[in-house]
């Protein structure tokens, strides 16, 4: 009988702090709604625990890696260098990177030409399958580069922990900043500093 109690206690109390998280008091219901970014989610990698041991800083160049997209190409990081690339890593069950991929894919089209590409890395190990990712590409209608991250190493050592995370890296491949959560078309402007 303590033992169904136990379980009860603890059950009662994990739906509390799910529902006080999920409805904050004073927040109206379009602040709920939004994912826009905020100035918050913009978080610098010398605040990250361990970040300069794994070179992740500011001003470090960003680790090379090597992966095959969805066509069966191999890319390399460092293939992008002379580019400014954002750096995107995301997973089809994760509702902010579904929200940030259409800001992604209008932004691609509209600055793609001005030297600025998006590798958007898919933490494979962690997601559904090839072959949901993929309906995830068509759905959105992705266009720009979706390497397979099926080993799970490319998003380790970028400390891809939560999703989604993206890197700016400049022409020089060098991480200029990261941020954590999601995306619109006007923070990749500033951040990537098209005109």
């Amino acid at each position: 009988m303590n033992k169904n109690l136990l379980s009860f206690a603890i059950l009662a109390l994990a739906v509390v702090i799910l529902v006080v998280n999920i409805w904050k008091p004073g927040s109206t219901e379009s602040e709920k709604k939004t994912t826009a970014p905020t100035e918050e989610a913009v978080e610098t990698t010398e605040d990250i625990p361990g970040a300069k041991l794994s070179s992740l800083r500011e001003g470090a160049e960003a680790p090379d890696f090597e992966l095959k997209t969805l066509g069966g190409e191999t890319v390399k990081l460092s293939d992008y260098r002379g580019k400014r690339v954002i750096l995107n890593f995301w997973a089809t069950w994760c509702p902010p990177c579904k929200a940030e991929m259409p800001h992604m894919q209008n932004f691609y089209e509209e600055y793609n030409d001005q030297g600025v590409e998006i590798l958007a890395v898919n933490l494979t190990n962690m997601d559904k399958g090839v072959e949901e990712v993929q309906k995830f590409v068509d759905e959105y209608g992705l266009t720009f580069t979706i390497p397979l991250d099926e080993a799970g190493n490319a998003g380790t050592t970028y400390q891809a922990f939560t999703i989604p995370t993206s890197y700016i890296l400049d022409e020089k491949g060098v991480i200029t900043k990261k941020i954590v959560g999601p995306m619109d078309e006007k923070m990749m402007k500033e951040l990537t500093g098209v005109k």
